[in-house]
Order: C-alpha cells, then structure tokens, then sequence
C-alpha cells in the first residue's frame, strides 16, 4: 500500500473513531454543542480525504486520459467529475 493510501486509511480510522465517539455522547446525553462541534471535526477529516482522493484521481486517472489523446476517455473522465461534484449540492 502506497503512504498516500496510507495516510487515508490513517485519517478514516481516525473518523471512525470519531463517529462512535459522537453515539456515546448522544447516549450520554451531552451538551449539544459539544456534539456538534465534534459532528463538524468529522465533517472537515472527512473533506480532507476527499480533497487528497480527488487529487490522486486527476494526477493518475485524469492525466493518464489526457497523455491519451482518447477523446472519447477524456469525456468520460469529465463526465465522472461532473457526476461526482453535481451530487454535492
């Protein structure tokens, strides 16, 4: 496994833990701020991997399609992001 990947599972592990983390407090009842607060730390470690998968995507599978020269790769390729950043909204 690259250390890039690495890194990742490093950081969603992290999440995971987070995540149960938050259901205690839930359980226990705390103060909603609290929990809220801990709910958006989850929310930014979570874009952080995204931001770091998505750069990976465009420097492999993005620029393998580009040094191509297959129009028909590159538009399905462009076709995924769009995809992917209209399902963000």
């Amino acid at each position: 496994m690259s250390e890039g990947n690495e890194d990742k599972i490093r950081r969603l592990n992290r999440v995971a833990g987070q995540v149960n983390g938050i259901a205690r407090m839930i359980e226990e009842e705390r103060y909603c701020i609290d929990i809220l607060h801990q709910i958006q730390a989850v929310r930014s470690a979570l874009a952080k991997v995204e931001s770091q998968v998505l750069k990976d995507h465009a420097a492999s599978c993005i620029a393998e399609a580009i040094s191509s020269g297959d129009a028909g790769e590159q538009e399905r390729k462009f076709g995924e992001l769009m995809e992917l950043f209209e399902k963000r909204k």
